[in-house]
């Protein structure tokens, strides 16, 4: 089993709840993810959402920013099989934290 980790990140003035964990293979990956959950509207009725993956280890990992200013998103490379494994995990942990801190999903 692996050690999850709860802790709070302030996102745009918002306080919300998040959780961390290490995935381990050839490479390491740092995996942080939260939510305060629905809040009935866009951005300003205060709805808030915080992924971080962070390499720790031999992590053949590059991101693109997208947009002048990297505000349009961004894109993710990785290399390597190890990379794909835990990109996965690390996801699906995402995933998991997320849709546990929205109580719901609606597609």
């Amino acid at each position: 089993m692996f050690a999850i980790t709860e802790g709070t990140r302030k996102v745009y003035g918002k306080e919300i709840t998040t959780y961390t964990r290490e995935i381990y293979s050839a490479n390491v990956l740092e995996v942080e993810a939260g939510t305060n959950g629905f809040q009935g509207g866009d951005s300003g009725h205060g709805s808030r959402a915080y992924i971080r993956i962070e390499d720790m280890g031999s992590t053949d990992i590059r991101i693109n920013p997208l947009g002048r200013d990297g505000d349009e998103g961004f894109e993710l490379f990785l290399g390597g099989d190890c990379e794909l494994e835990t990109m996965i995990r690390a996801l699906k942990f995402i995933t998991k934290a997320l849709e546990d801190g929205a109580k719901g999903v609606h597609d």
